[in-house]
């Protein structure tokens, strides 16, 4: 059985609870004085005496500054508790973008930034919440005398070979499951115990992307590693940026071979013309495929000093891993989670390269890569920002409260569905023929059901429209995807997409016929047609067989 939550709201309802009965109980004449009524029900003595005045409760009152009508707020609160229900809660941002389409029928206005917040305050059905894990395991391997041993070979590289700012570089490798949506604050309903389910393809076809990041800000292009055997021609190529290189192997994961080429038709090519001193440093970790010999010796036949970090610290010493992998998966997660509202529940190696340049372009700003190497006391040499963070204690987050037994929906009279609407109308038509005395509260009391279930009817069908229509364009991108050709590409080792072309365009020009010249035909004289014999067997009727013959 889950906790009992308190909290600040509930405070107040508790309160407002002896409010009204302090006021029963006056009225009645149970209780003669406002300070008897406040010494026996223990609520403040001024709220009591405005509530008396006629000061409505602050809680239940609704502020004339809201940007949506009451009904339109209704009509986003029940499509998003619908999105929780079918374990696809929606993300701040998207609920912005829902209210900014309600208000698009008034004329061209947006909410602002914090009003998210401020509508999951008022409605208790909703809370605001984190879908993502935390991982602590790491912690326990933070050990502050073998950083400062990092640090310290790393300021040593520095000084002997008089490495620059400016050519102190990073890369990594980071992996990605196709079909994994990334953890995300989403809101769900507040009677929801634990942290909600977040619904996803589930495709686990790994994704390895090599980066790397210069102190300056720069990030070289990606160089991609499917699970394949063979290259796929239109699908992979097509919108893939041009210095982008691509590479496959057994399983999706990086090799020997493959940290080779990289180092030697990936990095060496694009870092040699924006070095500014002989040597260029690179931080690295422990990977396998960094610690061989042929790439060691590669590093020092082009003047590149590989620094190799401790083990289980990349979280607080690789630039990469501080400030760029973590917002690279969260924007590919988005992405991903996207297509899966829209219905599509396989996300392969094309939708790959769809998505990951554009959540790439959000992850490698030069603002971003500059704060890793920050972060980490690398650029500018401050290991104290390293250092400070292994003192953090980590908290247990407080539970938040639960929503309220006494909330109940304030449309409870208002038609859901075209027999209740029928209903009220006939209703109101009858009251209205018989003209009995003082029914026009009754009557205006139905008309403003029946004018709310219309408005709340126009606001869903906005929503409708609005699903429907992504939807028809995720359609439409989906059958553009399938008409793609699939021919392979017969090639060994890594390939940019420039190479690629060249390889298709040269394949295509030696496939096509070489024209020849006409050959003229001479003319031949005009025959009889004769008529073919009759097929038959020669043991039915053998005297007009050798007859034929003959």
């Amino acid at each position: 059985m889950p906790p009992i939550r308190t909290g600040y709201r509930e405070k107040l309802v508790e309160q407002e609870g002896k409010i009204l009965l302090a006021i029963s109980d006056l009225k009645n004449g149970k209780i003669r004085s406002i300070r008897q009524a406040v010494r026996i029900y223990n609520v403040p003595y001024t709220t009591l005496h405005d509530r008396l005045n006629g000061i409505e409760y602050k809680i239940e009152k609704r502020a004339n500054s809201h940007v949506l009508t009451q009904n339109e707020e209704e009509s986003l609160l029940k499509w998003i508790l619908d999105l929780d229900k079918r374990g696809l809660p929606p993300r701040p941002s998207l609920v912005q973008d829902m209210a900014d389409l309600l208000l698009s029928q008034n004329g061209n206005k947006h909410v602002s930034e914090r009003w998210v917040y401020r509508f999951v305050d008022r409605h208790p059905e909703v809370k605001l919440r984190f879908s993502r894990r935390y991982n602590y395991e790491r912690a326990k391997c933070e050990d502050i005398k073998i950083i400062r041993e990092h640090f310290n070979r790393v300021q040593e590289v520095i000084q002997e070979y008089g490495i620059l700012s400016e050519d102190i570089y990073n890369f990594d490798e980071t992996g990605f499951a196709m079909g994994l949506c990334a953890s995300a604050k989403v809101i769900t309903g507040s009677d929801r115990y634990g942290r909600p389910y977040l619904l996803q393809p589930g495709n686990r076809e790994w994704v390895t992307a090599i980066e790397a990041v210069n102190s300056t800000g720069w990030a070289l292009p990606s160089y991609v590693i499917f699970k394949a055997t063979t290259y796929y021609q239109q699908g992979w190529f097509e919108t893939l940026p041009q210095d982008w290189r691509l590479d496959i192997s057994k399983n999706g994961w990086t090799t020997d071979e493959i940290g080779i080429r990289w180092l030697q038709k990936h990095f060496i090519p694009h870092t040699t013309s924006r070095t500014k001193g002989r040597y260029r440093m690179l931080i690295l970790d422990g990977h396998g495929s960094h610690l061989t010999p042929q790439f060691d010796q590669i590093c020092t036949e082009n003047n590149i000093i590989p620094v190799c970090m401790p083990p289980h610290s990349s979280h607080l010493l690789q630039p990469l891993d501080v400030s760029c992998f973590a917002v690279l998966k969260r924007q590919y997660g988005r992405l991903v989670e996207q297509r899966v509202r829209l219905g599509f529940n396989h996300i392969d190696k094309y939708d790959f390269l769809t998505a990951f340049p554009e959540a790439r372009a959000m992850a490698y700003k030069a603002e971003n890569v500059q704060n890793g190497f920050k972060a980490t006391g690398l650029v500018p040499y401050n290991p104290d920002h390293v250092y400070e963070k292994l003192t953090v204690q980590l908290r247990t987050p407080t539970p938040p409260p639960s929503r309220s037994s006494n909330s109940q929906s304030s449309c409870q009279q208002t038609p859901q569905n075209p027999r209740q609407f029928n209903r009220q109308t006939a209703t109101i038509k009858k009251r209205i023929n018989d003209r009995t005395i003082g029914p026009f509260e009754v009557v205006d009391q139905a008309i403003n059901r029946l004018s709310k279930a219309y408005e709340m009817s126009r606001n869903e069908l906005l929503i409708i429209q609005k699903e429907v229509h992504d939807l028809r364009a995720a359609n439409e991108k989906e059958k553009k995807k399938r008409k793609r050709s699939r021919a392979q590409i017969s090639h060994e080792g890594s390939l940019t997409a420039q190479e690629a072309q060249e390889l298709i365009g040269s394949r295509n020009e030696a496939s096509q016929p070489i024209p020849t010249a006409p050959v003229e035909s001479e003319p031949q004289t005009s025959q009889p047609r004769l008529r073919a014999p009759p097929k038959c067997s020669g043991a039915r009727f053998p005297e007009k067989v050798i007859g034929w013959v003959s």
